[in-house]
């Protein structure tokens, strides 16, 4: 689209600035495409820049006080805040407790604020949060260390309708701060947990009696929460999608079949590590959760037999990701049911790495019925090398990656 200059004249000898009203010149930047294009609409005048900055929604920054005041005057509008910061710069503590007390003033509209890696900020932070934003609907606070209850307390009591909250690597966040969410936050729908190590059973008990819409909760490495807490959060949370517990030690059998019993509509299960879990358990999960399951990990959890992995490619046709690495009792066989009425087709990932029973057998079948598969994770399978595979004539589609080298960190999801 062809700007026109702001001296150009109309049939009627008017300048288009005199002609056009501010809701006139909105209506053609919402017109334009593409970044080059409502960049250049901002060239155009002082005018025209000025409700450029007022329509524009999302904004990421990095900015001390002075800026951020300068921010807020220019985009009265944003929606959407981010600050925050990537591992690599986390010796760098941040946005402030003072930078938090601007926002909460100055950008009234706000919705969504991510402060992941801000580690200045503390529970008085929080509490300006509270207090000036009450209709913040997502907060990302991960690996902000000096956070604890008191603070979580605040910002729940203050934003009622907040939707998502992360609060994963916060090491200080207990049980109080499930406490203070299932009080004032009923409307929350993703919980990010990971790491938070002093989360227990009872602060999830709490957490399901009021949170009765989680749809995505994580809480891997929560190494105090074992069945009785996930149970609780089964009976009560009906509507939960994904769900992670990857390397809570305490999970075992009860915990997945209660979420078989009361999350029908599960689509991501994230065990892995979960060394207590047997096939008993994935044989009630598939039964019943089968049709919606997309993700399933199950590194690690030694009890799994090939039962478990035939039963998965069986029952779940909808299965994209799925991860058997270190479960030494899978083999060939586990593979045995691929080709039957589609069974495999959908399988984007699959990772066997360390599976020492699995050979180049199982990996032809894989590659014949697996059409889908963009992924193969073979590392430290002893009977695998990319010489027996290419001796066998064993051919993937075309998309498919191999892994046959590596550590877990260059591979990990």
């Amino acid at each position: 689209m062809q700007m026109m200059g702001i001296h150009e004249i109309s049939s009627d000898g008017l300048c288009i600035n005199e002609v056009l009203t501010d809701d006139g010149l909105r209506a053609i930047l919402g017109k334009l495409e593409g970044v080059n294009e409502k960049n250049n609409y901002g060239l155009v005048c002082k005018r025209w820049l000025f409700l450029q900055s007022t329509e524009r929604q999302r904004l990421c920054a990095r900015a001390g006080p002075h800026m951020l005041q300068r921010l807020a005057d220019r985009f009265t509008r944003v929606v959407d805040l981010d600050f925050s910061q990537s591992v690599s710069r986390s010796f760098y503590p941040g946005v402030s407790d003072k930078d938090l007390h601007i926002i909460a003033t100055k950008f009234q509209c706000l919705r969504s604020l991510n402060l992941q890696e801000c580690k200045g900020i503390t529970d008085a932070g929080l509490a300006a949060l509270g207090k000036g934003l009450p209709n913040l609907r997502s907060l990302d606070i991960s690996q902000c260390k000096k956070i604890t209850d008191k603070g979580i307390r605040s910002l729940s009591e203050g934003c009622p309708n907040l939707s998502t909250l992360r609060l994963d690597g916060c090491k200080f966040v207990a049980d109080g701060s499930l406490q203070a969410l299932s009080r004032n936050c009923t409307k929350l729908e993703e919980l990010g947990l990971q790491s938070c190590i002093n989360i227990t059973d009872n602060g999830l008990s709490t957490l399901s009696q009021g949170c009765r819409s989680i749809r995505i909760l994580e809480m891997s490495k929560c190494v105090k929460v074992g069945d009785t807490g996930v149970m609780k959060i089964a009976e009560t949370c009906s509507l939960l999608k994904i769900l992670n517990l990857s390397d809570c030690l305490k999970i075992g059998n009860k915990a997945v079949m209660s979420l078989a019993e009361g999350c029908k509509s599960l689509e991501v299960l994230m065990i892995g590590g979960c060394r207590l879990v047997s096939d008993e358990a994935i044989h009630t999960l598939t039964s019943v959760c089968g049709p919606s399951l997309r993700i399933l990990q199950l590194e690690w959890c030694l009890n799994i037999s090939n039962d478990s992995v035939l039963l998965v490619l069986s029952l779940c046709p909808q299965l994209e990701n799925l991860n058997i690495a270190c479960c030494d009792k899978v083999t060939d066989h586990a593979f045995s049911s691929l080709g039957n009425d589609g069974c495999g087709s959908h399988l984007k990932d699959l990772r066997i790495s360390n599976c020492p029973g699995i050979s180049v057998v199982g990996i032809a079948l894989v590659a014949k019925f697996c059409c889908s598969l963009q992924r193969l994770d073979v590392r430290s399978c002893a009977q695998i090398t990319e010489e027996s595979v290419n001796g066998a004539g064993i051919h993937f589609v075309d998309h498919c990656k191999l892994i046959y080298y590596g550590t877990i960190s260059e591979h990990a999801l």
